[in-house]
């Protein structure tokens, strides 16, 4: 593996983990409660359940790519989303945020592993680099609008402090 290749995955990782432009990832969830995940704010399309759902939706949708398949691309964006606005019970909530973390997970090992300049068998017009910093970025801009909906519900920051505060 090139020095290019492998400096470009450490940058891969630490946008897909979170570092300096936001609080990393796995300290934002954690400590949501089952009810903040599913709370309605007035104006706002989606709870914090949906959002999570959402990322973790696109996020295996591009892992599978990665994985060497090719995923069943949605008739509209709209199935992306789930319909409940919350999750059944605490153990799902924590479920849920633990598959998300698995995925980023993963996605971290094949920044550090994978020939990132490589096109994909089942996506000829993306490189693997695209795939992991389109997962980075979708994430990014969700985990926003998760911060966001903490702060207006009062929920920010987690413990042991946010950034920004």
């Amino acid at each position: 593996m090139s020095e290019s290749n492998r400096a470009f995955g450490q940058a891969l990782v630490k946008s897909l983990v979170g570092e300096r432009g936001h609080l990393p990832i796995a300290r934002a969830l954690p400590d949501i409660t089952v009810e903040l995940a599913g709370k309605r704010m007035e104006g706002a399309p989606y709870t914090i359940y949906q959002l999570l759902k959402h990322m973790s939706y696109w996020q295996n949708f591009l892992l599978t790519y990665l994985d060497g398949g090719k995923p069943q691309l949605p008739s509209s964006v709209v199935e992306s989303w789930p319909s409940e606005g919350e999750p059944e019970s605490e153990d799902e909530w924590q479920l849920v945020i633990k598959q998300f973390l698995q995925g980023i997970d993963k996605a971290i090992s094949y920044s550090e592993s994978m020939q990132l300049d490589e096109t994909l068998t089942h996506f000829p017009t993306e490189t693997k680099a695209g795939i992991l910093r389109n997962i980075a970025s979708h994430n990014s801009y969700h985990l926003g609008e998760i911060v966001l909906l903490r702060r207006l519900f009062g929920a920010w920051p987690p413990p042991g402090g946010g950034y920004p505060a």
